[in-house]
């Protein structure tokens, strides 16, 4: 059966991203049992939604924010990220291509995904980074492209980066001490490290992220050093609460709270403001009056942002994560290489966003849990 009706068709076209007008790929390809419970009531009867209805969850929750781990390989060996032991790696053959990871940034940027970030691993490892940040910068409708690094190889490759489009930039550095720093990462590296801040900075990037997992009797001593980075840098040093993934000996004594932090730095900053933030962002401002800079706070543990997440991951091996902490997966890599439709697979993404559960477990349901090593999930 053909769709001869226009408004039929313009109805279908509204509801699957305008990919197809042929009934029969949906209604026997895809049954309407298989489509997101949320999705099938009045499927053909609502008027089209402002965003996807396919990447909005059963709590409304709009999924405009995708991150694409390129790689599970790493040059750094980071005691929070990656057992001790190292990790077992998926074949390269298991890994998503550069074309295929092109093509799924194309169809959530379809669907309405307007900000995509690279992660890994570490992503300035894989020798087409370059070449995939320019073929996804050119995604129309795509706002920002993003990449969380550790630095190592940053200044090196940031030249070409931003000539490919990359506007916006995470480094990860979790201390100012580079004895600590190789205690940490369990590897060389520090003025690498500070090197490529300072390329994003001299590059005009602002701001340019720093992140921090902060733990208690490592590096929580450095926080006020770490703020005051930001009196004469256009420098945005986000503290994260440390969190739990298999593999990294997480102990709640080791988690230093949001509020505790905040108390520290306040004692030396009373003065230090609130900061205006996006409904959906991740991070609690602040900024010292007069610094150039400001500070976050990543509160996973402390005060989830369960209720505003907008976010959704593809692994390295091509599996949709709905939410960080969430061990269920869905393999987007198998439908591709079994040649499925656009249709099938925005059915698959739809019924897995519909899933997406209100809030994570918390910090502790959390820490029993059974969930990829941080190494192997991406940023």
């Amino acid at each position: 059966v053909v769709c001869t009706s226009s408004i039929l068709c313009k109805i279908m076209k509204q509801r699957l991203g305008g990919y197809s007008c042929r009934v029969e790929k949906l209604l026997f390809s895809v049954s309407p049992q298989e489509l997101p419970t949320t999705r099938r009531k009045g499927f053909l009867t609502e008027p089209a939604a402002p965003f996807s209805a396919f990447l909005t969850d059963s709590f409304g929750r709009q999924h405009n924010y995708l991150r694409i781990s390129l790689t599970e390989k790493c040059n750094l060996r980071c005691q929070y990220c990656m057992p001790e032991e190292g990790v077992q790696l998926t074949p390269k053959s298991e890994l998503l291509t550069t074309q295929e990871i092109i093509t799924l940034a194309s169809l959530f940027v379809k669907e309405g995904v307007n900000k995509i970030r690279l992660t890994g691993g570490e992503p300035l490892i894989r020798p087409d980074v370059v070449d995939i940040v320019a073929q996804v910068r050119k995604l129309e409708g795509l706002e920002t492209i993003a990449v969380t690094t550790n630095g190592i190889n940053l200044a090196r490759l940031l030249p070409r980066l931003k000539e490919a489009g990359l506007n916006a930039i995470n480094i990860s550095l979790d201390t100012l001490v580079p004895a600590k720093f190789e205690f940490i990462v369990r590897r060389k590296g520090f003025h690498k490290v500070m090197e490529g801040i300072q390329k994003a900075i001299d590059l005009g990037y602002d701001p340019v992220k720093v992140n921090c997992v902060v733990m208690r009797g490592l590096n929580e001593d450095e926080l006020l050093d770490f703020v005051a980075l930001t009196e004469k840098q256009p420098l945005d040093v986000r503290f994260i609460e440390y969190m739990p993934f298999d593999g990294n000996k997480w102990n709640f004594k080791k988690m230093v709270s949001y509020k505790e932090m905040l108390d520290t730095i306040k004692q030396r900053w009373p003065e230090m403001e609130t900061l205006p933030c996006e409904a959906s962002s991740t991070a609690k401002a602040y900024k010292v009056p007069g610094f150039q800079g400001q500070v976050s706070f990543i509160t996973s543990m402390s005060e989830h942002f369960c209720g505003s997440c907008n976010r959704l991951r593809i692994t390295a091996d091509g599996n949709l994560k709905v939410c960080l902490f969430g061990n269920s997966e869905v393999s987007l890599r198998d439908h591709l290489r079994s040649n499925g439709t656009e249709e099938e697979l925005i059915a698959i993404i739809g019924a897995a966003v519909d899933r997406k559960k209100k809030q994570h477990a918390g910090m502790f349901n959390i820490s029993q849990m059974k969930n990829r090593p941080m190494i192997l999930i991406g940023g």
